[in-house]
């Protein structure tokens, strides 16, 4: 009987290395996906998170000139900034707290006389009429006492986000290398340096953003309140201060401050709500076509279809939240794609 030996195993080593190079992407795209999936489950934390990042980064940039104007250390340079900030609005509080809150008192009493005015005018008209048969068939006589509720608890949550975000923020801002090194140590040496880079070059973009963010507020709230008083409408220091709040949101505060000028003008008729709805389109033209774009050349450029893009996107996944911080979040995440993908690794 003869029996034979030499029969070939099959080779099983040349198929090692291809499965392990199926491993380490799948094991990637499972990490990332567990990230993605921690990320949206802590949403509100790290959109406080960041709120309390933009707060840091707008004291280090305050805190920056008063520390080489005066020879501090950085931490004495932002216990300075914080200082003035809080001096500031005390002052202003001690100014023109009183008239404000005596004007945000009106303003509510006079809203729901402001929209019955406009109910009344609108229906006189027959689509006016036609859509007002529309919203009394959805039954909005009742009060949603239960959402009235849950909106009052919102508020009182939101509160508290602020303050924490604040307290936060003064910490990030007292000794901001610590924390960065610290989100280093997540990453991989090799990537360390390339991270850092963007890092930086995030809150450099950050600040110029805030800026520039910050003369528009200031353009159309003064702008507002100068021209609702010329017109002869009560509330104008109100208007004119939420118009400067709500110019922080792309495209939809800037609407919403103008339907509300607007409706409170229809109380004293619809010629003057016509004039208060143009001044409105006029400030928002000049701020969005004569004055950001002198902002712009030295701040950072965000462009109108990708903050209104971003507001939507992040609205629909964070809520109201997101909307508000929807701009400075595409700030970031364009730099970030830059240095990281772009430049990282389609031009590495």
């Amino acid at each position: 009987m003869n029996t034979r030996t030499d029969i070939p195993l099959p080779a099983l080593t040349p198929t090692t290395p291809v499965r392990m190079g199926y491993i380490r992407p799948m094991a990637l795209v499972l990490f990332l996906g567990v990230l993605v999936l921690l990320a949206f489950r802590l949403s509100d934390l790290l959109l406080m998170l960041f709120g309390a990042v933009i707060v840091a980064v707008a004291l280090h940039a305050l805190a920056q000139p008063l520390g080489r104007f005066l020879h501090l250390s950085p931490r004495l340079a932002v216990a300075l900034a914080v200082a003035l900030a809080v001096v500031v609005i005390v002052l202003g509080s001690w100014l023109v707290g009183d008239r404000l809150v005596a004007q945000f008192d009106d303003l509510a009493r006079k809203l729901p006389k402001a929209l019955s005015t406009l109910i009344s005018w609108a229906r006189e008209r027959t689509i006016g009429e036609a859509l007002w048969k529309v919203w009394r068939g959805t039954n909005a006589d009742d009060v949603p006492w239960a959402s009235v509720a849950v909106a009052a608890t919102q508020a009182l949550s939101a509160v508290g986000g602020i303050g924490l975000v604040l307290v936060v923020g003064v910490y990030l801002a007292a000794d901001p290398v610590l924390y960065r090194e610290g989100l280093l140590r997540l990453v991989p040496p090799t990537y360390r340096g390339r991270v850092d880079e963007a890092l930086l070059a995030s809150g450099h973009a950050l600040s110029r953003w805030l800026l520039g963010q910050g003369i528009s507020m200031l353009f159309v709230g003064t702008s507002t309140a100068i021209g609702l008083a010329l017109l002869g409408l009560p509330l104008a220091l109100t208007l004119g201060l939420l118009a400067g709040a709500l110019a922080f949101i792309p495209f939809f505060g800037p609407i919403a401050s103008g339907v509300l000028a607007v409706l409170l003008a229809f109380m004293q008729g619809p010629e003057l709500a016509l004039y208060v709805a143009i001044l409105c389109v006029v400030i928002q033209q000049i701020e969005g076509n004569l004055l950001m774009p002198l902002v712009q050349r030295w701040a950072v450029e965000l462009p109108p279809v990708l903050g209104i893009t971003a507001a939507v996107i992040f609205g629909l996944l964070f809520g109201l939240p997101g909307v508000i911080l929807a701009s400075p979040l595409m700030v970031v995440a364009m730099v970030l794609v830059r240095m990281l993908y772009v430049e990282g690794v389609l031009e590495a």
